[in-house]
Formats: structure tokens, C-alpha cells, sequence
């Protein structure tokens, strides 16, 4: 059997199927590359860690194999000899595309020239996958043997479409819904592994790949408000010197949203990364990510952080649609109604579902989406029409092309794996409010922010040691160290008391340094040579550290047993131990 990989994006979708053949002794699989996609990067090491033999695309086309299995149309597929199974890489097929190349189809690129956000569509080309340019070979058959769908409108629509391939379709589930609804009673672990604190709310920015994506031109032509409102936006941006799509005004916003009361995290498509290569990325978000953004990973992890979300900022692609069909709130930053086929389930999700304004405060919009709770109803109607069903389906149709019996153990498909545990570690100085009042300290922190921020309290700069401008250090109040999770013990940094001194002898303004040595403790050391054990479950140590910092300057410099800390919108209770 073999498996017939363009890239990353589409080895995902094969990668929930292959499971389908554990325990089986007498299928063997192997895979292959045809080389047409510009997003190959990644694809390599992809299949190196599946660990199944990977031949040449020509000597794959000759191999005999009794059935491939492709997630996308791209390639020469019809020159395959045997049984063909094609499946979406997402939810159904809604993009249109240019034609493709006579030999050389590509979905990413048709006939445009290659780049890193692949080419867009427009409303005069073909809807890919399901158009007769995309679905049929060059003697008029069709492509497939069997074209997986997930739903019954799809069915209607390749019926409109390509008649000829009607014949093919197969409604077979979507196996990577059905692995997101299987995982949901995990949700609680995922946030966890998330680094998701009670009070807070994950936020997941979410981009597909294409130029009109959030992370493309940002949909800067999809703006709401009409072309009069996009030539006022355009001419406002061209007076201030600011940009004209969406993802820098995002980007912008970000540090409007208290790092206790909200957690980021960013789901961008594989040819996102791989187009532009993972370290470029890193690179164009490096602000967010020290102001406490993590970018999960596209591959092993976006689906349990799409199922710990409590909200997402997403586009038109099949993350923001999966989302919605869970149940989670989505506000679109990006439509690409330009490139979507407008009867698609999600062009019509897109034009339902709420929209953000990158002009305006971004914390409002989100607090109105979270409230409101809402989302369209499609896509928990469309995404399948057999929830749950995707393994059996599936592997009757895969053992009925290759000819045998199915095993007679149960079809499952592989359960979502806990992530590796990723906290948010914000480097960028923290601009804290508190409030001191009857004993409680009310608190809120601002990551990277360029303006005080607006609400009552006093005020101190807390600053991660790491700090990306050493200068910030000098007008520190509160310095911060984190202690690496597997190194509670780290000798470079020294015991507490001894990282804390040197820290203190270099900045002198600085009043307190805070060595945190677990999710939930940090040493806090002040000039006098003072120190205290805080231990806050629940509570960024950090935000612990700032909270007794507030305390003793309300309190003459007194000593609390205890400390109530207020913040991001829960109560904790953080022990107060004098360190010996």
C-alpha cells in the first residue's frame, strides 16, 4: 500500500489513516514523494519519523502496490497503475484554484508562479478537487477510484461540478474530526499541558496558507465596511505611516490583552511554515513569542489546542471551521472571500461568522465573541455526516480496493497524545497594575506594551532577566529568572540567594529578584538579603513575586504569612515563607 505524500499538509491527513493497518502482517506500506509541491520542506523528516520505506515517485508508479492513498490531487496521479483512494487535507474541497498544469498538477501552484504562500484563486477558477480541471485525467476519467467525502453537500456539489466523478465519491468521514471529538474529554490535560492557568482564556490565532490567509496579505482586499471604508483604512495607514493588512495591526493589539487573563497561542498552516522555513517565522514573530505567544506545532499538536481554546482568531481555513463545529467561539480575521467557491460550507461560515475590525481595541472584540458564546451553525452540521464512523468506513473502502479481508479486530483510529508541557515564558518587561485593599492585591501584568496602560493602581516594571534590550534591566523593580523545568537545580544560575545577590549588585534600583523554580514557586530576595518561598497554586510565580512586591510597599515593609492575589479573573492564595 502505498502512500503518496505531495508535503506536509497532505502527509497530516494520511497520518490519521494509516493506523487503519496496525497488526495487519499482510499489508506493507511504503511512501512516495511526486515531487510537484514548492512546499516539500519538512516532508522529508516527516517520513523519516514514520518509518516506512520511501521510494522514488518513478519507481513507485511501477511498484504494483494494490492501492495508494493520496490526500490531495497534485502529481501525476492518473499514471498510477492501481487502485486510488483520494481523501480532502481538509474540511471537503471549498478553494478555487488555477487549472493545473497538463502533467504537473499542483494545488499550490496551478499556473502562477511558486512562492511561499503558493498561489491565490479567483472567482473564474475552478473549485480544486472537485471541478472537472482537478478531478478528471487527460482522457476524461477520473483521477480516483474512490474520492473520500465527508458529507452529502459535498456529494451535490461535485455532482453540479463533475458529473463524470460522481461515480467515485465515497462518504467516508472526516477521520481528523473524529479524532478531535474522541480527545475532547482531555481538554482540561491540553490546556494544562498549554501552560493554561485558571482565570485564564486561551486565544488561538490560526492562519491558512493562502496569500489572502491572515498570514498572507491578511485579507486587507476582504476588510469589512465596504470599498469606501478600505480606501479610508488604506489612506489613514498611508498618513501614519501603519500597514494595510491585518496581521501587523493584530500584532499590534496583542499587548492590549493582560497576560493573566488571556494565553496566545498560534496554529499556522504547514506551508506556512514550510514555505517560509520554521526559523523565518520565529523571526517575524519573535516579539509576540516574548510577549508570551506559543507557536504550537502544526503537525502533533493543533488539534489539542484547538480543543483547549477558548477562542479563535483565525481565516477561512479548516482550523477556524473545526473549531466552530466543536463549539468554539471564532472571530474572523480574515475571509478570503475572493478565493473561497461561494457556495462551499465555508464561504458561507465566513460570511456568518463574526468579524474582527484590526482598527479597533482588540480586547473588546474578544470579550463580546467569548460572551456571546455563539457560533454559526454549519459547521457542526457539515463537517460530517457520520461523526464517529471515519475508521470503519474507511477501512472497509481501503480493504475492498485492495482485494481482502478486513482484520477482524475493531477499526480506531490513533487517540490525540498529551503535548509536551509548554507554559508561556514572557520575556518582554511586564508593565504590572496592583491594588492593595483590605488585603487583597489586585493585579494585572502587560507584556511589551508601548503605552501605560489604562485602570487604577500603582505601577512597577517587572523585567525577565533574558530581556531582549539589557537596558530595561536598569529601570526594573522586580528582575525575574526562570529555573529550566528540568533543571530545578541549575548550577549555572547558582542557589537562589546567590543568582539573586548578583542580580541585585548589577541593577541597583532594582527592589526584589524572583527565581522561579517551579509552575507554582519561586525564591523572592530583596537588597536587605531577605527571602521568602512563595508557593501559589494556580498562580504565575511571577505574578507572585509582583503581588508580595505590591503588598509590602502598601504595608510599611511588613511581612505577610499569606498573600490574596487577585487576577485574571480568580482568587488565589499564595503561601509566604520565610526562605532559610
Amino acid at each position: 500500500m502505498l502512500l503518496i505524500v505531495h508535503n506536509v499538509t497532505s502527509a497530516t491527513r494520511l497520518l490519521d489513516v494509516v493506523g487503519l493497518f496496525r497488526d495487519d502482517l499482510r499489508v506493507q506500506l511504503l511512501a512516495t514523494c511526486p515531487g510537484t509541491s514548492p512546499f516539500r520542506s519538512g516532508t522529508s523528516e516527516l517520513l523519516a519519523a514514520l518509518g516506512v520505506p520511501v521510494v522514488p515517485w518513478d519507481q513507485a508508479l511501477d511498484i504494483g502496490a494494490e492501492l495508494a492513498i493520496s490526500a490531495s490531487f497534485g502529481g501525476q496521479l492518473q499514471a498510477f497503475k492501481g487502485q486510488l483512494a483520494v481523501l480532502s487535507h481538509g474540511v471537503g474541497y471549498n478553494k478555487r484554484l488555477a487549472a493545473p498544469d497538463t502533467g504537473h498538477r499542483t494545488p499550490d501552484t496551478g499556473h502562477r508562479a511558486p512562492s511561499a504562500l503558493g498561489a491565490g484563486g479567483s472567482g473564474s477558477d475552478p473549485v480544486f478537487g472537485l471541478s472537472p480541471e482537478w478531478a478528471l485525467a487527460d482522457d476524461g476519467a477520473p483521477v480516483a477510484d474512490a474520492m473520500v467525502l465527508s458529507h452529502p453537500v459535498q456529494l451535490d456539489r461535485l455532482r453540479a461540478s463533475c458529473p463524470e466523478a460522481a461515480g467515485t465519491a465515497v462518504l467516508g468521514g472526516d477521520p481528523c474530526f473524529d479524532r478531535i471529538l474522541a480527545a475532547r474529554p482531555r481538554r482540561e490535560a491540553f490546556r494544562r499541558a498549554l501552560g493554561v492557568r485558571p482565570g485564564q482564556r486561551l486565544v488561538l490565532l490560526n492562519s491558512t496558507w493562502n496569500p489572502t490567509s491572515l498570514f498572507g496579505d491578511g485579507g486587507a482586499h476582504d476588510a469589512p465596511g465596504g470599498r469606501d471604508a478600505r480606501d479610508a483604512r488604506d489612506a489613514r495607514d498611508a498618513t501614519e505611516g501603519g500597514p494595510s493588512d491585518v496581521l501587523p495591526l493584530l500584532l499590534s493589539r496583542l499587548p492590549e490583552l493582560p497576560v493573566d487573563e488571556y494565553r496566545i497561542a498560534a496554529v499556522l498552516h504547514p506551508n506556512v511554515w514550510h514555505g517560509h522555513g520554521p526559523g523565518q517565522i520565529r523571526l517575524w514573530l519573535d516579539g509576540a513569542a516574548r510577549a508570551g505567544l506559543t507557536l504550537v506545532d502544526p503537525v502533533a499538536d493543533w488539534r489539542q489546542a484547538l480543543i483547549a481554546a477558548d477562542a479563535v482568531l483565525g481565516d477561512f481555513g479548516s482550523v477556524s471551521y473545526y473549531a466552530a463545529a466543536i463549539g468554539t467561539p471564532v472571530l474572523v480575521a480574515a475571509p478570503g472571500l475572493t478565493v473561497l467557491e461561494q457556495s462551499s460550507q465555508v464561504a458561507e461560515f465566513v460570511r456568518e461568522a463574526p468579524r474582527l475590525d484590526p482598527y479597533a481595541p482588540l480586547r473588546p472584540q474578544l470579550d463580546a465573541v467569548l460572551a456571546d458564546g455563539r457560533v454559526p451553525t454549519g459547521p457542526a452540521t457539515l463537517t460530517t455526516s457520520c461523526p464517529g464512523e471515519s475508521a470503519d468506513r474507511l477501512r472497509a473502502l481501503f480493504y475492498r480496493l485492495i482485494g481482502i479481508p478486513e482484520p477482524a479486530a475493531p477499526a480506531l483510529l490513533d487517540p490525540l497524545p498529551l503535548p509536551a508541557h509548554q507554559p508561556a515564558l514572557v520575556t518582554a518587561p511586564l508593565r504590572v497594575l496592583t491594588e492593595v485593599v483590605d488585603g487583597t492585591v489586585t493585579l494585572r501584568r502587560f507584556a511589551a506594551v508601548r503605552y501605560e496602560p489604562d485602570g487604577p493602581g500603582d505601577g512597577h516594571l517587572a523585567v525577565h532577566e533574558d530581556t531582549l534590550d539589557p537596558g530595561a534591566l536598569d529601570l526594573a523593580d522586580l528582575i525575574l529568572q526562570h529555573t529550566p523545568p528540568d533543571r530545578p537545580d541549575d548550577p549555572r544560575l547558582g542557589p537562589p540567594r546567590q543568582w539573586a545577590a548578583e542580580v541585585l549588585g548589577r541593577h541597583r534600583s532594582c527592589a526584589l529578584a524572583a527565581l522561579v523554580t517551579g509552575p507554582d514557586a519561586c525564591t523572592v530576595v530583596e537588597r536587605t538579603g531577605r527571602a521568602w518561598e512563595l508557593t501559589a497554586l494556580g498562580l504565575d510565580p511571577a505574578a507572585a513575586a509582583s503581588a508580595l512586591l505590591a503588598w509590602r510597599a502598601a504595608h510599611s515593609g511588613r511581612e505577610p504569612a499569606e498573600l490574596t492575589v487577585r487576577s485574571g479573573g480568580a482568587v488565589h492564595r499564595v503561601a509566604v515563607t520565610p526562605s532559610r
